[in-house]
């Protein structure tokens, strides 16, 4: 059976890089004024070429965000499980060679951290852990899950890669989307950064979404982590696997990341430098090419950038975050995943949302539809 793999292969890299950075004015203004936009409009998006017109980018950016989700912003929080792992990567404070101190919930610790995130507000979840099968696998994420069902309109995740059936029976358990970044599309670099573990699997990782949609998974979010190659092409890579699973995968919604590397004990500097202007052109550039898609920013980035981009597309983000297994009540000096940029409080996040005229949503929007259904 055929999958993204198919039409990833049939894609060369430094080929792929050329034609965007072949792009020029005059195909820059052929993509904003088209209608429909292409896959060949994202190129110029996101080109050198498009630099000079980053303003009317935006304008539009802004225009279509408003008209499709309207003043709102939909609101979540990370809840980190377990920072216990198996795999090798470059680039994570939960790698396995980084002796730091590893620890995994327990049942009462979910509870309290989650009834934490419930006080402040909170209605949509992201629980994350490490990638530890032993540990932390389908057994223990489907107690979680149902631990917290109740409390939590929405649940997400973002863990290591399962097998469909494994995520038909979270699904069925209260699961309700799933986080999966391919970190990055090319194929040698990956391996450089994912060298021991199952994660260096680049196939199995790359095919979990069409694991997802055969599942039948409400919600997949994909994204890559930019600073570990040239941000263009993995993004193109992106838009191109996005575009895939939405016409494969039809009746799923679908959500675009936009994480830059960050520092975390043991470091790694990006191979590739992603400005704020750069990340503000290719926001700009995914709402232009997709009225539909969710646009998410986490508090890995710097207070400032967040105030400002959330006119320009964003339509979902993190507040008051904790990287660390139990960082909100239980252990708050714990080793995190990565350093946290942004560290205002929920409060201080829904009061610069609403004094830009943005209204905070602490439900996903379509359980919110149906709930008002008579």
């Amino acid at each position: 059976m055929s999958s993204f793999k198919d039409t990833l292969s049939q894609f060369d890299w430094d080929d792929t890089m050329q034609s965007i950075l072949g792009k020029t004015a005059v195909d820059v203004q052929h993509a904003l004024n088209s209608k429909k936009r292409t896959l060949e409009d994202f190129k110029a998006l996101i080109s050198p070429a498009a630099k000079p017109y980053l303003e009317e980018m935006a304008q539009l950016s802004s225009l279509i965000t408003k008209k499709r989700f309207g003043n709102t912003m939909q609101m979540y929080a990370p809840l980190y499980l377990s920072n216990e792992c198996q795999n090798i990567c470059t680039y994570c404070g939960f790698s396995l060679t980084n002796k730091i101190p590893r620890r995994t919930l327990t049942d009462e610790e979910i509870l309290k951290e989650a009834a934490f995130l419930k006080a402040k507000g909170y209605d949509h979840i992201l629980l994350v852990t490490g990638e530890a099968n032993r540990t932390v696998g389908v057994d223990y994420l489907n107690n979680a899950i149902q631990l917290i069902r109740s409390q939590f309109s929405n649940i997400s995740i973002e863990v290591q890669p399962l097998d469909q059936n494994e995520y038909e029976l979270l699904a069925s358990n209260g699961l309700y989307a799933v986080l999966v970044y391919q970190e990055t599309y090319h194929r040698e670099e990956y391996k450089k950064h994912h060298p021991k573990g199952k994660k260096s699997n680049f196939d199995y990782r790359l095919e979990t979404p069409d694991r997802l949609g055969k599942a039948g998974m409400h919600k997949i979010g994909l994204g890559a982590l930019f600073g570990l190659e040239d941000w263009r092409a993995d993004s193109f890579f992106t838009a191109l696997h996005l575009k895939y699973l939405q016409k494969t995968y039809w009746k799923t919604k679908y959500s675009i990341s936009f994480p830059r590397l960050r520092p975390f004990s043991g470091g790694l500097e990006p191979k590739v430098e992603m400005t704020d202007t750069d990340l503000v052109q290719l926001i700009c550039a995914y709402r232009l090419l997709d009225e539909d898609v969710e646009l998410s920013i986490s508090t890995r980035e710097r207070e400032v950038f967040r105030d400002h981009i959330v006119q320009l597309g964003i339509t979902s983000m993190s507040a008051e975050s904790k990287t660390n297994p139990g960082g909100y009540t239980i252990d708050k000096q714990s080793l995190e995943q990565f350093e946290i940029s942004d560290e205002r409080s929920t409060e201080t996040i829904s009061q610069m949302l609403k004094s830009q005229n943005i209204e905070p949503v602490w439900k996903d929007w379509e359980n919110d539809w149906i709930s008002a259904m008579p």
